[in-house]
Formats: structure tokens, sequence, C-alpha cells
């Protein structure tokens, strides 16, 4: 499956993607020459046109927007997209672990899909208490810990 990310996706990402999904084409509107800022609009025509057969972005007003879902519609193309709400490096982690996770899902969803989709990524949920089981081992000992008296957590 031929794959455009979106000029709106990080070039982070992008590495990323390629690395983790192999097996499909993958390329970004940076890289296509001439394509750089091309509006929503005549994108997915333009992809459409082009032979690719998704289009992956992080643009959440798109579906929101008359005219823009017209021109999803009349393309054809799948739509895929992710949610990037974090900044800074802990967003883009979300992001690659979100888009990574899901993307090669998602494709395999697409590849058998008898008509056009429209996809959302589900994210990762970023807070401490979602992400991190922190232990204090000398309250909550893991089997076989050495406690203060020389002795093993685990009963003998």
């Amino acid at each position: 499956m031929r794959v455009l990310l979106d000029e709106n996706v990080a070039r982070p990402l992008h590495r990323a993607i390629i690395t983790f999904v192999t097996h499909h084409e993958i390329a970004h509107v940076i890289d296509l020459a001439g394509w750089s800022g091309t509006g929503d609009l005549d994108l997915y025509d333009r992809a459409a046109q082009e032979g690719f057969h998704a289009i992956l972005t992080n643009d959440s007003r798109q579906l929101s927007r008359q005219l823009e879902v017209e021109a999803i519609a009349r393309s054809g193309l799948h739509r895929i997209q992710y949610s990037h709400k974090i900044n800074g490096l802990q967003g883009l982690g979300v992001a690659i672990g979100s888009v990574c996770a899901g993307l090669p899902i998602a494709l395999d969803v697409l590849a058998t899909a008898p008509s056009q989709r429209l996809i959302k990524l589900k994210g990762i949920d970023p807070t401490p208490g979602s992400r991190l089981e922190v232990t204090d081992p000398s309250t909550a000992p893991p089997k076989f810990w050495p406690l203060p008296s020389g002795r093993s957590s685990t009963p003998a």
C-alpha cells in the first residue's frame, strides 16, 4: 500500500514509521518535488491521481470542514488520523508510539476493505499513572528482593 504523510506529520515520526512499517511505501509530502505547501483541498485529489492509497494526518479539524470532507470523499483515499496534542519530546514519543503501534494494524484492515475508510488511531495516555508502575521495594519488595536482614523476600 502507498501511504502519503501529510505535511503536519513530524519528520522524526516519518523516520520512525519507515523503520517499523517496512512492507508498505511511505512517502512524506515534504520529500515529493513540488508537493510541499499543497493545501488539503488539492492534496487528496493529487495523491489519488499519483496512486496513493491512504493519507496519514494529525489534522483533527479536517472532518469538520465541508470542503475538505468533500475532497476526501471525492478522492476515494483512506484517511488515517492520529492525535498529537502534547508538545515537545513527550508529545513526539506519544505520536511515535501511537502511530508505529497502530499503523500496521490499520494498513492490514485497509488491505481488505471493500471501500474507502476513515481511521483514527487511538493515542497512548502519557500521564504517569497510565504509563508507569512505580514500586518502592522497601515497602512492597518483589520476589527474591533482599531484605535488610539479609534474608530474601521469598519464603523458604
